[in-house]
């Protein structure tokens, strides 16, 4: 059985069972949707708001300790420079410089105290060394290995290379006997003189730090039991011992290094091992930016909490599952969907849509009454049409009689509109299409006056776009700009009207989307100044000049033509109309009236 046939099975199912079984089902499987949906994405908000916390935790820990063990390197440092900066090493220098060897035992003397001095203020120093061509000095506490020369040293070598000082990872000190293992630091020592020619000075200072003490340093806030932390170099080869055991493989895979290397800056990553992710958080040392303390933790030991908040959820989607079960049994019959739906179509029909209708798949009892309900709209609406037909033909006589100066086409073609849109029932674009063709007869008999407000000239365009938008739907749209000081202003009546239905019937022929008209009144000196233009077709400005001069016989450019005509009977050369192409390639008309808003004042003016 392929999947169609088993989908069509299951719908014959479900459209068999009763109203209230198809409620109940529904309304279960909403829940249990619902409920499943919203317990997961609680969980994995909470997954990760806890990831991130975890993760950002295990990475302040590092940078806690690395922080503290940069300022103890640092400070080590700055013992030697302290060191250095003493009496006794400055007339150590001056010996070297003299290659004077006679002082050896006083400087040697002299110095005792500069080491006691740093050493007391560093516990973690455990020995030092200052290697010059007269001989070497240290701490006469130290017991010196006197066949291991600096000058011999891998030290010395690495120092050559790099030509600069540095710190050296974990060994076996070599200089003092003990075998102790240590961290060292080697630098150039510096006089006043040296300094300023930048000149090498041969003598070396070298300050051994403990590489236990540094451990427990770096350690001293990493209790995490179940995480492991490391002070390795960028190839993660150890700067101080540490007990790896089996993770040592995992510290120097080549995708671990990479990952290490990749970032200046202390980060985190996710590393696997046999089969599990590995959270490593790392910071660097500003000291010496190829050393880092790594942290190593299970990633699933990090967010084990989450498995608790992975169980809750569970079992309270579960428990509510089940009380949705129980309940809706219960509130079936209060949710017959049915029933609202046809309750919402009967809203809708308050409304004056008669265009809704009850549809449904099934034969139950309410889909019965959805039927008749059908029926009964089917019978108004054609009641409807009957008495709109009937008051059409009574007020077509009326209508004619109001509308003598208008277009007959346009009269026509609205007409034809309103019935259309009556027969199809679309009541709400009827009833503004007659109100909207009311105004304009209103508007245009304006009281018998000739002269009327602009504010009321623009009404009377906005009652023939709304009509116009309703017959050509989606042909065109309309902007108007029109200063707020300029509504009191008397312009002849139906003076805009005929330049907006030119672009509609002429502009925008063969058109069936995308036309624009513009229309903008503003002031200049005292002038309106009204302009109508379009996107369309264009039109040839001499051709209509010539037409507007001399009436012709043809019927192209009556409207410019009437226009023209009448802004000469009102004002005389007291006007400007200007007929061109716009940039689009549109036909654009220009007014300018004189601004009178009294008619006294037009009548004055014109005697």
């Amino acid at each position: 059985m392929n999947k169609l046939a088993i989908w069509s099975w299951l719908s014959r199912l479900f459209h068999s069972f009763s109203l209230k079984q198809r409620i109940w089902f529904t309304f279960v499987i909403l829940i249990t949707v619902g409920l499943v949906a919203t317990g997961s994405i609680a969980y994995l908000i909470a997954s990760k708001e806890i990831q991130r916390n975890a993760m950002q935790s295990s990475q302040d820990t590092v940078n806690q300790s690395a922080q503290i063990v940069n300022e103890r390197l640092k400070n080590i440092g700055t013992a030697v420079r302290s060191l250095m900066f003493s009496d006794a090493f400055k007339q150590l220098m001056k010996d070297v410089q003299n290659k004077d060897n006679s002082s050896y035992y006083k400087s040697l003397t002299a110095l005792q105290y500069v080491f006691n001095q740093v050493k007391f203020n560093d516990s973690m120093i455990d020995s030092i060394l200052i290697a010059t061509p007269i001989g070497d000095f240290y701490p006469t506490s130290s017991a010196r290995n006197i066949s291991n020369s600096f000058f011999k040293s891998d030290m010395f070598n690495q120092f050559q290379l790099l030509k600069r000082g540095f710190w050296s990872t974990g060994h076996v000190d070599p200089f003092f006997t003990g075998k102790q293992r240590v961290l060292s630091l080697v630098a150039e020592g510096v006089s006043e003189d040296s300094y300023t020619r930048n000149e090498p000075t041969n003598v070396y200072v070298v300050i051994n730090v403990k590489e236990d003490d540094l451990r427990d340093l770096f350690m001293e806030n990493l209790t995490d039991p179940d995480k492991h932390y490391y002070f390795v170099d960028s190839q993660g080869e150890d700067i101080n011992y540490a007990d790896r055991n089996q993770d040592k493989v995992f510290i120097q895979r080549p995708d671990f290094v990479q990952q290490l290397t990749e970032e200046r800056k202390g980060s985190f990553f996710f590393m696997d091992k046999d089969r599990k992710d590995y959270l490593v958080n790392y910071a660097r040392l500003d000291v010496k930016d190829d050393w880092l303390i790594v942290g190593v933790q299970a990633k699933d030991k990090l967010l084990a909490q989450l498995n608790g908040i992975k169980q809750a959820t569970t079992l309270v989607t579960i428990g509510f599952v089940l009380v949705s079960l129980f309940i809706s049994n219960n509130l079936t019959l209060l949710l017959l969907k049915p029933l609202f739906r046809l309750q919402k179509l009967m809203k809708r029909v308050e409304e004056n849509d008669l265009e809704v209708r009850f549809e449904s798949e099934y034969k139950d009892e309410v889909s019965q009454v959805g039927f008749r309900f059908n029926r009964m709209l089917d019978e108004i609406k054609q009641l409807i049409s009957d008495v709109t037909n009937r008051e059409r033909d009574k007020r077509k006589a009326e209508i004619k009689a109001l509308t003598a100066q208008m277009d007959p086409h346009f009269f026509y073609n609205t007409l034809n509109t309103i019935y259309c849109k009556s027969v199809l029932g679309e009541n709400e674009d009827v009833n503004e299409m007659i109100l909207a063709l009311s105004n304009m007869f209103q508007l245009s008999l304006s009281g018998g006056r000739d002269l009327i407000p602009l504010a009321d000239e623009l009404d009377h365009v906005r009652q023939y776009l709304a009509i116009q938008q309703r017959s050509y739907e989606n042909l065109f749209v309309f902007q108007m700009e029109v200063e707020p000081e300029l509504q009191a202003c008397l312009v002849p009546k139906i003076m805009i009207q005929p330049l907006i239905e030119n672009s509609i019937l002429h502009g925008f022929k063969d058109m069936t989307s995308g036309g624009e008209i513009q229309l903008r009144a503003r002031t200049e000196d005292n002038w309106l100044h009204i302009t109508v233009e379009d996107n369309g077709h264009g039109l040839v400005p001499e051709i209509l000049k010539q037409s507007m001069m001399h009436q012709a016989a043809s019927k192209h450019g009556y409207a410019l033509r009437n226009i023209y005509t009448r802004l000469q009977l009102y004002y005389g050369t007291e006007q400007r109309m200007e007929i061109g192409t716009n940039a689009f390639g549109g036909a654009q008309v220009d007014l300018w009236l004189p601004r009178y808003e009294k008619e006294e004042d037009f009548h004055g003016s014109t005697n």
